[in-house]
């Protein structure tokens, strides 16, 4: 489909508008296209006379240093070091005006736009400069504040906590009338999580706005241009001249240009708001759009550079900090899970059933995942707790579950909106609207499900909600009128699970997963008669377990064991178990040492081409009447990605180290910083350390402390300029 060229777009197709291609500027600043091998002005802002003291025309096919050498130097060095930064470069100067009585002094950014060049963007922030002033901060009181902001988001130990003094933090830094977190959930609508303003101003904390309010294009740039500073919402935008870059015939693409004109769509919604300045920084997880820091102004409002780049570096911060958070969470959710497997298996030795004391205690397994209901399907019975449908009804849902491709393979299934999904499903929406469910077995229908009602939101907004809106027309854009379409979207769905709970629910499918391994292995061990369907059973277990009778010898290898250590086929049965592992005396003795209680530590497997496979091995010794051993029962993890996540942390402390060393003592807001990143990496390796997102993370830490350190210097020579 067509993208809509930017100012031409309507509500039925502003998700495709082509806002990078803006070819204007907001006017409190004027942009240059420089080319590069000689920096000779290929565009220029119209504005250029009222903020650099030259008409547009008169700097057009002419070298920047004809226009200002020291200007020209000043880029020519900057520009040198864009290869070597992972953000547009900052510039601090003074410029001497072609007109008017005196120097102006300016500042603003540099960086290479897609299709080559360099963009040179400049704002005149002296006395002399148009209204509003730029605010600006200190150099020595902006670095407090830094370092003071640095250390509290630290010390926040939830994301409710962490938030709250974002919103706080922000507000005292900038002045903005409101500063909000806006959060995304997994289908992409947001909601306001945390607040600060003005006594005055109504409260917007947990409004809902739908996805379509940020069109996926911006959420892009939101990637690539972490902060964007809207002055005035009623300014008059100066166009590049000329309007199509000369050496391309292209537009020019401004996604990083931190004066790029924004779409009429969007400005007209602040205006039916009320708002005329804003700002707004990304909050990045794992290389997605977590969130916003969005904060309004009822007056226009500009920052320094300096300002704006001690925001950036906040929400760098923040969202270090953020991934540090979730990750102890789901370390968290990792003690829980241990703490009902133990309890299972201790009801399953005491009542020979841990399906019963699974569900024994609702509050225990709904309540972590704020579920109303949750049903076992377990061979042909349906087990429940809390509030589910008829049995005749989760026997259909079921069914439907189990049909979905590829569900519980690669991960639980979620459903936020049942009767949407199927249909013939949404008489379930009263008591299970929403689903997760993970798959207990490959071989059977086996699955444990949460359920979860329809969601029911209820919000206040000025004006009458009842009254009709034009739904085409972008002059009715506002806040209540997004509410209205959020509403619509979330009628007949539940409350979506979010990725930590989807990772909870995981965790407790693959400890029940190992707990009925166990039965079956037991089984298999005291049982001979139904060998059969219990080595079927342990077949399809996706850990890898070794059976082996009491004298050590190997009984049996799922083929879990067998893709685990690349081989061809299992092992032949009788095949001493030590004699799989890199120190067979060490297996051996642990075999004979351990006769009546269980061990965990760590072996290393012999794969068939000779390599070695570090494991986690955990060896349950099976006991049957009176005492006698008849055999052991031993599961392995691979422990590859828990190596290379040390790796990972051990590379990281390096890093903090060596640029710990040239940075002068007594620095806080450095200190701080790495402070953060080593909070941080304990907190991601702790939470995530056994899986292979780990390492990645930890990876993406060490960047973003990097570009963290590379805004405050940007920060401490603004310090210094001019």
């Amino acid at each position: 489909m067509d993208s809509p060229a930017f100012g031409q777009a309507d509500l039925s197709n502003c998700e495709r508008e082509l806002i990078h291609l803006a070819g204007s500027v907001q006017p409190h600043g004027a942009l240059l296209l420089l080319r590069e091998a000689d920096l000779v002005v290929l565009q220029a802002s119209s504005n250029c006379d009222a903020v650099l003291g030259v008409p547009a025309a008169s700097l057009l096919e002419r070298p920047l240093s004809a226009v200002d050498a020291d200007l020209a130097r000043e880029v020519a060095m900057r520009a040198g070091a864009l290869a070597a930064t992972p953000l547009p470069l900052l510039v601090s100067l003074k410029v001497p005006a072609a007109t008017g009585p005196g120097p102006r002094r300016l500042e603003g950014a540099l960086h290479r736009p897609p299709g080559g060049g360099l963009v040179l963007e400049l704002e005149q922030v002296d006395e002399a400069a148009a209204p509003p002033p730029p605010l600006d901060v200190p150099p020595q009181r902006l670095r407090e504040r830094l370092a003071q902001a640095v250390q509290r988001f630290s010390e926040a130990a939830s994301v409710g906590a962490l938030v709250d003094a974002m919103a706080q933090v922000l507000r005292d830094l900038t002045g903005y009338d409101r500063v909000m977190i806006y959060r995304f959930d997994p289908d992409g609508h947001g909601k306001i999580i945390a607040e600060a303003r003005d006594p005055r101003l109504d409260s917007l904390l947990g409004h809902h706005y739908p996805a379509s309010d940020i069109p996926q294009r911006a959420r892009q740039l939101y990637l690539l241009n972490r902060v964007r500073v809207l002055v005035d919402v009623h300014y008059a935008p100066a166009p590049l001249v000329p309007a199509l870059r000369p050496d391309s015939g292209e537009p020019l693409d401004m996604s990083l240009c931190h004066l790029r004109s924004m779409s009429p769509l969007h400005l007209q919604y602040l205006k039916n708001m009320g708002v005329t300045g804003t700002l707004v920084a990304s909050l990045v997880r794992d290389g997605r759009l977590w969130g916003l820091i969005a904060a309004h102004h009822y007056s226009p409002r500009r920052m320094r550079f300096a300002v704006r780049a001690a925001v950036d570096l906040l929400a760098e911060v923040a969202s270090t900090r953020i991934a540090a958070i979730e990750n102890y969470a789901h370390a968290q959710v990792a003690l829980m899970v241990r703490r009902l497997e133990q309890r299972l298996i201790e009801a399953t030795s005491v009542e020979g059933d841990w399906r019963q004391a699974l569900l024994r205690n609702p509050r225990t397994l709904l309540q972590p995942l704020e579920a109303s209901g949750a049903v076992l399907f377990h061979g042909d019975e349906v087990l429940t707790t809390g509030e589910v449908p008829s049995t005749p009804e989760l026997r259909a849902l079921l069914r439907w579950v189990d049909a979905q491709p590829g569900a519980g393979v690669d991960g639980p299934f979620a459903c936020a909106a049942l009767g949407k999904a199927e249909p013939a499903l949404a008489a379930l929406a009263p008591t299970a609207c929403g689903v997760l469910a993970v798959r207990l077995s490959t071989s059977r229908p086996d699955w444990l499900m949460w359920l979860r009602k329809e969601q029911l939101q209820t919000v206040t907004w000025a004006g009458d909600p009842a009254k009709a809106v034009d739904m085409n027309d972008p002059l009715q854009l506002s806040p209540r009128r997004s509410f209205e379409a959020w509403s619509e979207i979330v009628r007949g769905t539940a409350l979506p699970w979010s990725q930590a709970e989807r990772v909870m629910a995981g965790a407790i499918g693959s400890a029940l997963v190992d707990i009925i391994v166990q039965v079956h292995a037991v089984r298999m061990l005291i049982a001979e008669h139904q060998l059969a369907e219990i080595r079927a059973a342990v077949a399809a277990s996706l850990e890898a377990v070794l059976v082996a009778g009491a004298d050590g010898a190997l009984l049996f290898a799922n083929p879990a064991f067998v893709t685990l250590c690349g081989a061809g086929a299992a092992p032949a049965p009788g095949t001493p178990l030590a004699t799989l592992f890199e120190q067979p005396q060490e297996v051996q003795r642990v075999l004979q040492a351990t006769p009546l209680s269980a061990w965990r530590g760590e072996w290393a497997l012999v794969a068939p081409d000779g390599s070695v496979l570090p494991v986690a091995a955990h060896l349950e010794p099976v006991s049957g009447r009176g005492g006698l051993l008849l055999g052991f029962i031993v599961t392995l993890a691979d422990l590859r990605d828990s190596r290379r996540t040390a790796a990972a942390r051990r590379h990281l402390e390096a890093t903090l180290l060596a640029a710990g060393a040239g940075v002068p003592a007594g620095d806080a807001v450095v200190g701080a910083i790495f402070t953060n990143a080593s909070l941080a990496a304990m907190d991601i390796a702790d939470g995530a350390g056994g899986t292979a997102a780990a390492a990645p993370l930890l990876q993406e830490l060490e960047t973003s402390a990097q570009r963290a350190a590379a805004l405050y210097a940007q920060i401490r020579n603004f310090g210094g300029a001019g």
